[in-house]
């Protein structure tokens, strides 16, 4: 039975070096939202507290520091303990404290939330192992190189697993942050969070992450790695073959060869294929108009996209999108 005495929702931070701070904020805030009415920031219905261990701040990403208690604070004082990470992800050596207070913490029934790459510090720990977690599309390769015995999922926004809840970080912790809420507080004290966040709504955990990466699995040159991920923060304003070899650094025929010996594609054709992949995220998502998803893919118009999407995926942008309407009315 439920402990009058305690708010509902009771949630630790652990700020890891260089954290994201909009994956931090974001879920932090919602809380704060919801624990008094009125925005008025009281702790009333939910709680938290801030550590960041080994130092009285700790620094995002972004440069912004937060202060916080430099010990972890006993676990049994949480319902949730958030580990919030960053950019620290590709540091492989585990933190000895932070390890034992999470093994601590789950032995204890205190639930663990993975924050954007957070989740990296938790499967240190070993509390990942045989299970499934969601990571961030654009860390996945490295965590799997990290932690091969644990399942990961690029294609929600973040996977309750019980005693374990893991985000893609970014905007996806507040969809987490309102999901404990409704859990914990009510769905009144969740919309009141919306509200003030001025949401359209609540995100289902079940809605993909946009998805438009290709499998660099098999890929083994690190030049088309790079090249890749550049790829992927370009979508709406595809480089050229010159830009994108001057970004790799090596010339245009060079990474042209060795890109179509390990994907099969040149890299325009690949680049292309990724951005008709995110214009279909899109259009499934409900996202904007084919005109505005065209340009937002980097195509030159709504007829250019239609085309080359026709292509690619055997049926017009238009006619998908009558089809996937059709089918989520009849589901």
């Amino acid at each position: 039975m439920a402990d009058p005495s305690k708010p509902p929702l009771r949630v630790g931070f652990v700020l890891l070096d260089k954290f994201t701070l909009a994956a931090f904020a974001g879920l932090i805030d919602a809380l704060r939202l919801a624990a008094d009415d009125g925005g008025q920031s009281r702790q009333i219905h939910a709680t938290w507290r801030i550590m960041t261990p080994g130092a009285g701040v700790r620094m995002a990403s972004c440069g912004v520091q937060i202060s916080g208690s430099a010990d972890l604070q006993p676990q049994t004082e949480f319902d949730y303990i958030a580990v919030c990470g960053g950019n620290d992800y590709l540091d492989e050596k585990p933190s000895p404290l932070l390890s034992e207070y999470l093994v601590r913490a789950h032995a204890s029934g205190v639930r663990l939330l993975g924050i954007c790459t957070g989740t990296f510090a938790i499967a240190r720990a070993g509390l990942a192992d045989g299970r499934t977690v969601c990571v961030h599309w654009n860390v996945r390769n490295a965590f799997e190189a990290q932690f091969p015995g644990v399942r990961t999922s690029v294609d929600r926004l973040f996977v309750d697993e019980g005693d374990l809840i893991t985000c893609a970080g970014s905007t996806a912790a507040i969809d987490l942050g309102l999901y404990l809420i409704s859990r914990h507080c009510g769905r009144d004290r969740a919309q009141q969070a919306v509200r003030h966040m001025m949401l359209a709504g609540i995100r289902a955990p079940s809605l993909p992450q946009a998805h438009f990466r290709h499998d660099m699995e098999k890929v083994a040159d690190p030049r088309v790695r790079k090249a890749m991920h550049f790829m992927e923060q370009q979508l709406d304003h595809p480089p050229t073959l010159p830009a994108l070899a001057r970004y790799v650094g090596v010339s245009p025929r060079q990474l042209e060869r060795t890109f179509t010996a390990e994907t099969g594609m040149s890299p325009m054709r690949l680049h292309r294929i990724m951005r008709l992949n995110y214009g279909r995220w899109m259009i499934d998502n409900r996202v904007s108009t084919i005109t505005q998803i065209a340009l937002d893919c980097g195509f030159s118009d709504a007829a250019h996209f239609s085309r080359e999407f026709r292509s690619h995926f055997g049926v017009a942008p238009s006619r998908y999108r009558q089809v996937q309407n059709t089918a989520a009315s009849e589901a």
